[in-house]
């Protein structure tokens, strides 16, 4: 069977992507920048990359018309600009005009469960996409969650963020909103059990796993499996507003995302029953399991996917290939070498850098960078990176997006996603026996070049000591 999975790059993608291939569809990733998808790490003869933007809707062309059918699993809610509401719908409204000219029997599309009376922004433009997308040729079967709990999800990580970083929380009072969480096995378990069932055709159904707890009640369920002691007091003080400012700061969520997720958490998420679990022979996993198998992967440093490399400036939305040819006219330009003996290790040492392994030299420095990022409003450290030793281009790893990671080509080069006055690079390079370490900036304006000069002399400390270090094979 041909399928077409959309929002290729995002986390439900990335985690449904494999299981579709060891079954032996042929699939059809539909991306908006190729440069951010790593097809290496899913070989197949059945897989195919095409470029296409929802948002234009000539580039939807690129979809081939053979395909038997579609995932859609698109969403704005991370966008910066506040109208991803807008955006929403005409990205549906894009993808039902092409899908109709294509043979696809069936599109499934995720979304969230909505039996409040009382939606959010994010829900309410979730049922419209599903609205929009029901008036279709096509038969559409709509799966709804609330919590999706895995390792890289975007709740699991808050959640993660919040215990972890903070044994006592003054919290507000949506701590006491109920939901119903699932685990992202079963998620993926739902969308493929799906697959051209004509009694699934033009329904929807709630999904979501055996247990009701509030938000609060997860907290804690977490920090007992983690060994950990916390107490939270919920206190009925916080505005929206400073609740936002609350996650922002605490968790590595952005300030617009942490206004949608706030908004949404005052609305209970609990599912309508259905048997569509018994019907697929799902076995519903538990919250406490589901947080298990979840440090099982990232034990195992098995993340498929992690919510964080969507969070970023408007740098995915311009495509990456734009940046990957780093500038040389009108810009400042720092280069250190360093002859080295081993290089297999030193290549080893560059594709570990950030995270947990730090950047080699004055991490504090780095840490008090990103902090000052963060409260101008940019990505800061918080992100880290999907995984401790490899690393593939179109990821962030912490306030950077990762352009180009080639082993064959020894090449680690680097795009800052941080708030500056201008743009910058970093590249690593092994050549000739050597590593080549390149600082890259392009001012903007005279505040740029300000920027550049005030920062200049930490720079023989950091990148000097940075290189030092990296370089270094006996550790």
């Amino acid at each position: 069977m041909k399928i077409l999975l959309t929002g290729a790059t995002g986390y439900i993608a990335q985690r449904l992507l494999p299981v579709l291939l060891q079954e032996g569809h042929q699939v059809v990733c539909c991306v908006r920048d190729k440069n951010r998808f790593n097809i290496h790490q899913f070989p197949s003869a059945n897989l195919s990359v095409v470029e296409a933007d929802f948002l234009d809707q000539k580039s939807l062309k690129n979809i081939p018309d053979d395909i038997d059918l579609a995932y859609y699993l698109i969403h704005s809610m991370s966008s910066q600009n506040g109208k991803f509401e807008e955006m929403e719908a005409i990205c549906a409204g894009n993808f039902k005009f092409r899908l109709e000219e294509t043979k696809a029997q069936q599109v499934i599309y995720l979304s969230g469960i909505d039996n409040d009376e009382e939606l959010s922004k994010h829900l309410s433009s979730r049922k419209n996409v599903e609205s929009i997308l029901s008036d279709a040729s096509f038969a559409l079967t709509t799966l709804k969650a609330g919590i999706i709990v895995g390792s890289g999800s975007a709740s699991f990580e808050i959640i993660r963020d919040l215990v972890e970083k903070l044994p006592v929380m003054i919290a507000p009072q949506w701590l006491k909103t109920r939901c119903q969480p699932i685990a992202i096995r079963n998620v993926v378990e739902f969308l493929k059990g799906v697959i051209l069932r004509k009694e699934t055709y033009n329904q929807s159904f709630d999904i979501g796993g055996p247990d009701i707890l509030n938000y609060k009640e997860m907290l804690l369920h977490f920090a007992r499996i983690r060994g950990l002691k916390r107490r939270i007091m919920v206190v009925p003080v916080m505005t929206p507003r400073i609740s936002s400012y609350w996650l922002y700061f605490v968790t590595s969520t952005s300030y617009a995302l942490a206004q949608n997720l706030v908004d949404s958490m005052k609305i209970e998420v609990i599912c309508t029953p259905n048997d569509l679990a018994a019907t697929l022979g799902i076995k519903l996993i538990g919250y406490d399991d589901a947080i298990r198998l979840a440090f099982d992967k990232i034990e195992q440093n098995q993340v498929l996917s992690s919510w964080k490399d969507a969070q970023t400036s408007d740098l995915l939305h311009k495509g990456l290939t734009k940046y990957m040819e780093v500038p040389v006219n009108g810009c400042y330009v720092e280069v250190r070498r360093l002859p080295i003996e081993n290089e297999e290790q030193v290549l080893k040492n560059v594709w570990k850098i950030g995270g947990k392994q730090g950047w080699y030299y004055g991490n504090w420095l780095w840490e008090i960078r990103g902090f000052l990022d963060q409260l101008a409003g940019g990505v800061g450290m918080r992100r880290g990176r999907k995984s401790e030793s490899e690393i593939s281009a179109g990821e962030s790893l912490d306030f950077w997006r990762v352009l180009i990671a080639s082993k064959s080509e020894k090449r680690l080069l680097l795009y800052a996603e941080m708030k500056l006055p201008g743009e910058a690079w970093l590249e690593f390079k092994i050549e000739k026996g050597e590593l080549v370490q390149t600082a890259t900036f392009r001012p903007l304006g005279l505040l740029g070049r300000v920027y550049w000069y005030s920062v200049f002399p930490f720079h023989g400390l950091i990148f000097g000591g940075m290189i030092k270090n990296i370089a270094r094979t006996n550790s």
